[in-house]
């Protein structure tokens, strides 16, 4: 086997000299091309006018926080003319801010109803005139009689049907202030799909207008002593149908929900996180997401529930079998709404609440420390400690408390 290889970027004396995307590119795909090894980039300010797309066997690595990947502020106008789901290209009203190499997002409403809107994701290859020619056809019609546009929109750092990948030591940041929104399930600041055998280590994700660490049908990635901050959507996103992934020793701060389990994330473990001040819940698990452990975190001041099962019909697509043990939850609520600890008001079986500890402090809102819905069977509950807490167990069960 070749043996792997390191390159440099930076904005000077480096193997690839630059503090663009363009730079980052070139060195990831030459490093790939050789068979895979290190991209060390250098200390400096990085401005990204695409996403750096990872390449199986590459290792992103930064020189800690002197390293900044920071996204340009985004721009939209309204496609001119229709670009069908076979087509190459996108004529917009003004082709101001798009250019050759640059990331280009196209949305438009469903033509048949749907809600989900059609989006898809291109690097522009040429301009001309008001002429986007695109990398791939978008695979969906985006139409100007359903409000087509083209919009400046990408993950910073994103890798699509790829492996093998390291990503640690530095610092990215969505710039959310100018940047208008992108669903998780699209970007963030580090977006995977279809993945598999990820590390991503001691980064800080900030400041993204939508989630700070998204990955969608990824396989064995591992997020841990990360920093992500300040997302206006979720703080950690493991998405639909991943399996397998840990999550540990992270920090998340002010975000919507902190750890979001979406649909289908199984056998999975976060542990020894921190996560604080999200204006909904700390941690969401839901639809499908089964024989996950969730134990040692830490959850406090969440804006409704410290940690939330939510509902999902019918009960066979519940968040079952789920292990929640050595938690320690503190604060939850508003004063116009008290919070609750863990919210079990959900059909689901199988699960264990186990040695959790939930406290409402001196001023705080939290006023249940366990709900337990009607529909909850075969459920552990022992050893938790209370703390402040008005009502310790609400257990709406027959026969509960």
């Amino acid at each position: 086997m070749p043996k792997p290889i390191r390159v440099t970027v930076g904005p000077a004396n480096a193997d690839f000299v630059g503090d663009s995307h363009l730079a980052l590119q070139a060195a990831v795909d030459h490093v790939a091309e050789h068979g895979g090894g290190t991209v060390a980039v250098l200390g400096g300010t990085y401005r990204m006018g695409n996403a750096v797309h990872l390449r199986s066997g590459v290792r992103l690595a930064g020189a800690g926080e002197r390293t900044v990947l920071i996204k340009n502020p985004s721009r939209t106008t309204r496609l001119a003319e229709d670009t069908d789901w076979y087509d190459r290209q996108a004529t917009v009203e003004d082709p101001s801010g798009f250019e050759a190499g640059g990331g280009i997002l196209l949305r438009a409403r469903d033509i048949c109803g749907g809600r989900e809107p059609n989006v898809s994701q291109h690097t522009v290859t040429a301009v001309d005139g008001n002429v986007l020619s695109l990398d791939s056809k978008p695979g969906r019609d985006m139409w100007v009689t359903h409000e087509a546009t083209a919009s400046t929109l990408f993950p910073v750092v994103s890798g699509k049907d790829v492996s093998d990948l390291v990503i640690e030591d530095l610092v990215i940041d969505g710039n959310a202030s100018e940047n208008g929104p992108l669903n998780g399930c699209y970007g963030g600041c580090v977006f995977l799909q279809d993945c598999e055998r990820v590390r991503i280590r001691a980064v800080v994700a900030r400041n993204y207008n939508g989630d700070g660490i998204s990955w969608q049908v990824c396989h064995d990635v591992t997020v841990e002593q990360c920093r992500s901050l300040n997302h206006r959507g979720l703080g950690l996103h493991p998405g639909s149908g991943s399996r397998r992934p840990v999550i540990r020793g992270n920090v998340v701060r002010d975000c919507n929900v902190g750890l979001f389990w979406c649909w289908g994330v199984q056998h999975g473990l976060a542990e020894d996180n921190d996560i604080r001040d999200c204006r909904q819940y700390g941690i969401s698990i839901g639809h499908r997401d089964t024989d996950n452990v969730l134990r040692r975190n830490r959850v406090v001041n969440s804006g409704i529930a410290g940690l939330f099962f939510r509902n999902e019909e019918p009960s066979c697509r519940g968040a079952h079998r789920n292990v929640v043990e050595s938690n320690g939850i503190e604060n939850a609520g508003s004063a116009g709404k008290p919070g609750i600890g863990i919210d079990l008001n959900a059909a689901v079986e199988g699960v264990t609440l186990r040695g959790n500890r939930i406290v409402n402090p001196a001023g705080g809102n939290l006023s249940t420390g366990i709900r337990i819905g009607p529909r909850v069977t075969d459920l552990t509950l022992e050893g938790n400690e209370f703390s402040g807490v008005a009502q310790e167990v609400e257990d709406r069960r027959a026969g509960g408390a």
